[in-house]
């Protein structure tokens, strides 16, 4: 079983591309790269597939590309050999294992009716469960939308409250000062029927006298 778990040196970086610009050119898949390599190494296919995607491969977008450009003279140089001279023998272009990406599928040289219908089978299992991710992300959006309107429906809530408070501290204050009238309206009465109204008071033979204020 394979473990290692030591860095990667520059030498295994260059094998790594080496190796893989060497399967691109030939029309094999990168796959079969990263398990050349892992072999070489003693490392997994997936450790080398790792190292590739998240550090090697930027470093090497122009030799990829002149690669690809190689990969398809060779497709028509094949083809042409194949409608108009013998067949080629060379074990380069054996029919590949079934592509199950895009990029496999475009690496592969030749591919009949059968991987084309097993290849379609996956995307379509794919694209099933991109329905059922798709499906729960809707159903959130309808809860957040629920959530909305209930939040909005609270805030126009609250926002009558706060009216309504505003109007009976309004109608207290109005209140308030309706009693203190009337308060020093009665005060005032008081002293209107102190002043003109007299007081007396009977002597000691049984006379009234007024009392002078």
């Amino acid at each position: 079983m394979k473990i290692r778990q030591d860095a990667w040196s520059h030498e295994d970086d260059v094998l790594l591309a080496d190796t893989v610009l060497k399967h691109i050119k030939e029309g094999s898949t990168q796959l079969r790269a990263f398990d050349e390599v892992g072999d070489e190494l003693n490392r997994t296919s997936a450790a080398c597939g790792f190292r590739w995607n998240a550090v090697v491969r930027n470093r090497y977008i122009d030799q990829i590309e002149q690669a690809k450009k190689e990969r398809k003279e060779r497709k028509r140089a094949a083809s042409y050999n194949y409608y108009y001279a013998a067949p080629p023998a060379n074990p380069l272009w054996a029919k590949p294992k079934m592509a199950t990406t895009f990029d496999e599928m475009e690496a592969s040289e030749e591919l009949d009716l059968q991987d084309v219908i097993r290849f379609l089978q996956s995307m379509v299992h794919s694209n099933q469960s991109t329905s059922v991710w798709k499906g729960k992300a809707e159903s959130l959006e309808h809860e957040n939308q629920k959530l909305q309107n209930e939040v909005k429906t609270l805030q126009r809530e609250l926002n009558k409250l706060k009216q309504d408070t505003s109007t009976i501290e309004e109608d207290y204050q109005s209140l308030i000062q309706i009693m203190n009238r009337a308060r020093r309206m009665a005060v005032l009465e008081e002293d209107e029927d102190s002043i003109h109204h007299p007081t007396f008071k009977m002597d000691k033979n049984g006379n009234l006298e007024r009392v002078a204020k």
